[in-house]
């Protein structure tokens, strides 16, 4: 895999690809979104597709204060969903805490000039001293790229906004609290329907809260919600205004041998993605990624194990509150591999016909653009081959949580921290 790496000067917290691959955008803990760009084939070197390069940076959110509750209400940008492409424009979904914006991207590259009223510098002109009409004309400039907000969809969340998803009918999306989810027409700001609500009478008998939310990709009617108690809910908009009775319950049972402590902790679904296809899902928990077929409710289909060597290290991942991180997972165009990322920047891929399995690092120092990445192994206990890296010596304070697979090709993106790392396949 070859490499180019992008700085940003803040944290990165989502990262997306669009419905066709030609954009990338990251959002980040300061409120802005980066938008980059996919550089058009060059004729001499067919071969290399281009880099990625910045097309657009503009600040989505601000702080904000809840007067009414006392709270900060932080700008970071928890999610961005691309709407299918239409037109010329691109349009896309980023959300805080509380409230999603709709942003349209768009390119100028005229100007109106030779205006009746008003002068060249804008200034109005006297009607009186206005003897002659002209024809106004547009004349070339330089490429602009905007970004404007069309709509703000706000007030309709007690609780953290965690994921936001866009319908297959491209005319509706939802956005997941930690109790409820509300489905919103993109063209309606003020009023929302609420589809699922978990909210107990009394507060004091909450046993669980949901952690994501994904339409189906093909289905407008069906979405799933997943839980922290590591359970996946497959919802039918058909059925009932409300969705509290869901039409299927995917979740393991636990073996009663592995019980600890830790167990609810570690089972808490951090993320969850339907395939391509629609046939399958995959669930990333702290240990583990999950396939089911959602034909088969009982057990997942496959368990691929993202850093089994920490489960003896659980004890301090609790005290330095690593435990809680939520890592995100990604599958490939073809949906044969998946992605999901790990600590000290490493970032798994695991092929679900090969059954093999790899890990890679992102990091500064081995990432020369065109280098070729070289797989990663971690040792556990005893003496470490010279390849190899100590399970005691792993940095978790490097972590990486949000990846992202290009559409169609084997181009990946990962944000380890505030960097942006594009990998793709080596052509030969």
């Amino acid at each position: 895999m070859s490499i180019s790496n992008h700085v940003i000067t803040d944290i990165i917290s989502t990262v997306e690809f669009n419905s066709t691959g030609e954009l990338l955008a990251t959002g980040d803990k300061g409120g802005r979104v980066v938008v980059f760009q996919r550089e058009q084939e060059s004729k001499n070197q067919p071969h290399r597709r281009g880099e990625y390069n910045v097309y657009s940076t503009f600040q989505s959110h601000e702080p904000e204060f809840d007067y009414l509750k006392s709270l900060e209400i932080e700008e970071k940008i928890n999610k961005i969903r691309w709407l299918p492409q239409q037109n010329a424009a691109y349009f896309l979904l980023s959300t805080n805490d509380k409230t999603v914006k709709l942003w349209k991207i768009s390119e100028r590259d005229k100007r109106p000039e030779g205006y009746n009223l008003k002068d060249e510098d804008g200034r109005i002109r006297d009607p009186t001293t206005i003897t002659a009409l002209r024809v106004p004309v547009l004349r070339p400039m330089d490429l602009m790229v905007e970004a404007t907000p069309r709509r703000v969809f706000s007030n309709a969340h007690t609780y953290h906004i965690n994921s936001i998803s866009v319908n297959s009918d491209y005319e509706t999306f939802m956005s997941t609290d930690d109790l409820r989810i509300n489905l919103w027409n993109l063209e309606i700001t003020n009023r929302s329907f609420n589809i699922v609500d978990i909210k107990p009478v009394n507060m004091e008998e909450l046993t669980e809260v949901i952690t994501a939310a994904e339409f189906h990709p093909h289905q407008c009617n069906t979405f799933v919600y997943s839980s922290s108690k590591g359970s996946i809910r497959l919802c039918d908009m058909r059925a009932s205004a409300l969705c509290d009775n869901h039409s299927k319950f995917f979740e393991e049972p636990e073996d009663p041998s592995n019980r600890s402590f830790f167990s609810e902790i570690i089972s808490s679904i951090s993320d969850v993605k339907f395939s391509h296809s629609g046939r399958y899902l995959m669930t990333r928990d702290y240990l583990t990624v999950k396939v089911w077929d959602l034909n088969m409710e009982s057990k997942p289909l496959e368990t691929y194990q993202v850093h089994d060597y920490l489960r003896s290290k659980l004890c301090s991942l609790y005290e330095n509150d690593c435990i809680f991180d939520k890592f995100e997972c990604v599958w490939n165009g073809s949906d044969s591999v998946i992605m999901t990322g790990s600590y000290n920047n490493f970032f798994r891929m695991f092929d679900r016909n090969t059954k093999r399995d790899v890990t890679l690092e992102a990091s500064r120092e081995n990432s020369k653009p065109r280098a070729i990445l070289k797989p990663r192994k971690v040792c556990v206990g005893g003496k470490c081959r010279k390849d190899e890296i100590s399970v005691d010596s792993l940095d978790f304070s490097k972590k990486i949580l949000h990846t992202a697979w290009h559409p169609y090709e084997n181009i990946i993106a990962v944000a380890a921290t505030n960097n942006l790392y594009i990998f793709q396949d080596k052509v030969n």
